[in-house]
């Protein structure tokens, strides 16, 4: 029998204050309308800049960790259900969605929506940039260096400096084989 939905139940409006996050270092910038859930469970580095319209997600089961020189543009959503750790010197471009959580598939007797969720960490190491509506799906690390193009779905993980484009997206070479680099 599927369990019914609450429609009476909200998660909040996303209010928060500094004082709130588990640790936030200086120079951290949040533009107007940014929503954050959860900021207890949220690390923000120095010097991360957080976009107009942005959602952080924060979870209260998991960890979202964001390094130092971090630039997340506008209306970037980050669930870290399932955990999320970005690194130093990453740049996430508008409209990125980052997602750790998704319904499992248990057969057509159970609507989707009542499936149980399953969550996965997301891991963004140091020096990537996140091209503009690029998505990043549970279970992902996406390796040092790399650059993900504008609107990829990146559904499995990428080894370090790549350039990986399309939906899904693959890998159209290595950063290191670049003489520009």
């Amino acid at each position: 029998m599927p369990r019914e939905i609450n429609p009476y139940r909200s998660h909040g409006d996303g209010a928060f204050e500094r004082s709130q996050f588990r640790r936030i270092g200086g120079h951290v910038i949040f533009e107007a309308g940014v929503m954050v859930w959860h900021p207890e469970t949220i690390i923000l580095g120095e010097n991360v800049y957080v976009g107009h319209g942005a959602m952080l997600k924060g979870y209260y089961n998991s960890t979202m960790e964001i390094g130092d020189n971090t630039w997340i543009g506008q209306q970037v959503f980050i669930h870290s259900g399932g955990g999320v750790r970005i690194g130093n010197c990453v740049g996430i471009g508008p409209a990125v969605k980052i997602l750790t959580s998704a319904h499992a598939e248990e057969g057509v007797e159970i609507p989707i929506l009542f499936s149980r969720i399953e969550t996965a960490p997301v891991i963004i190491e140091d020096d990537c940039d996140l091209g503009v509506g690029s998505i990043i799906l549970p279970g992902v690390t996406v390796g040092r260096g790399t650059q993900v193009g504008a609107g990829a779905v990146v559904t499995k993980s990428v080894p370090p400096y790549s350039v990986v484009a399309g939906v899904p997206a693959k890998v159209l070479r290595s950063r290191l084989d670049d003489p520009r680099a």
